[in-house]
């Protein structure tokens, strides 16, 4: 019993799912300072970590044939902890009860998680074969937590929440560049296009940089919009 909850968590990626939760509360305080009924908030916290266990789980699904052929021990369905089936299972029972936990705070957030996940399903059944879509994608997730707690505190996007999410989706980006020079040989099995591998290793490693140094500069501003402590 132990071992099968190991690898659901493993499967789902709670740890992912937690650090997304900190994200949303993040967000609601840039943009309100916790103004904001308990409820909505635990609601928040929960739409992302059922969401992003929904997504890892079809992510595994997806890519079981190739984490199978790259031994990747760390999966449980590789490991044969976990079927494929369980994998799938998992990610559509998780899916509708995070539209229904972002129903429950407002139109407007079940709207945005609809378009998170969706987005979230195209990068595992297709984007992440594209390289640059797929890092899109990928700095997209990291910001989408701070626009959902704004969202969910204010019903809308407050101008430090969304600068916040630009700095995140700027390292999240500059960050799959970088990857995509260290997976360069595995890419290419894939055929990935990636920059490295479309434009080569210094050209991405320059983009890289420049992206990191934009969203370092960008880095103070969220501050000067939270004023209500």
């Amino acid at each position: 019993m132990v071992a099968k909850l190991k690898a659901l968590w493993e499967l789902t990626r709670l740890e992912h799912g937690l650090m997304y939760g900190i994200g949303v509360v993040i967000g609601v305080v840039v943009s309100s300072g916790l103004d904001i009924e308990a409820e909505k908030l635990i609601f928040g916290i929960l739409t992302a970590i059922f969401l992003q266990a929904a997504a890892f789980s079809l992510n595994d699904y997806c890519d079981y044939e190739v984490d199978l052929r790259n031994k990747r021990m760390d999966r449980p369905l590789v490991r044969g902890d976990l079927s494929r089936k369980t994998a799938l299972v998992v990610s559509i029972l998780f899916t509708p009860f995070g539209f229904i936990v972002a129903f429950l705070i407002s139109f407007q957030a079940f709207f945005l998680a609809f378009l998170i996940t969706l987005a979230g399903f195209l990068y595992d059944i297709k984007l992440k074969e594209f390289g640059v879509a797929g890092n899109i994608y990928i700095a997209f997730s990291m910001a989408a937590p701070f626009v959902f707690g704004s969202v969910v505190a204010v019903n809308t996007i407050t101008m430090g929440v969304a600068i916040l999410a630009a700095i995140a989706f700027l390292s999240g980006f500059a960050r799959e560049i970088m990857k995509g020079i260290e997976d360069v040989e595995g890419d290419s099995l894939r055929d990935v296009k990636t920059v490295a591998r479309t434009k080569g290793i210094k050209v991405a490693a320059r983009y890289s940089a420049i992206i990191f140094i934009l969203s370092v500069l960008l880095s103070p501003i969220p501050f000067f919009f939270v004023d209500k402590f």
